[in-house]
């Protein structure tokens, strides 16, 4: 007994050459505009993780610069500090 339809795994090669020719039959004309749409999709997907990646890079200099000013500040009071 063949398990449904919904269960993807159990296709066989031709079965599977079948559906990509119907699919193809049917929506052949609009293959390239799905194709273009998909690509300018995964570009301006590219293009916002690129800008995320850019604001933490940013937030992380940031948060070095203010440490190595807070660790600056602290040798300079050491430094200043009369030893007894």
């Amino acid at each position: 007994m063949r398990p449904p339809l919904l269960f993807i795994g159990n296709f066989s090669i031709p079965e599977v050459m079948i559906i990509l020719v119907i699919g193809l039959l049917l929506f052949g004309s609009k293959l390239p505009e799905v194709g273009r749409s998909l690509g300018r999709g995964l570009l301006e997907f590219k293009k916002g993780l690129r800008g995320m990646q850019d604001q933490v890079n940013d937030m992380d200099r940031e948060a070095d610069r203010r440490i190595d000013a807070e660790l600056a500040d602290r040798d300079k009071a050491r430094a200043e500090t009369p030893k007894s």
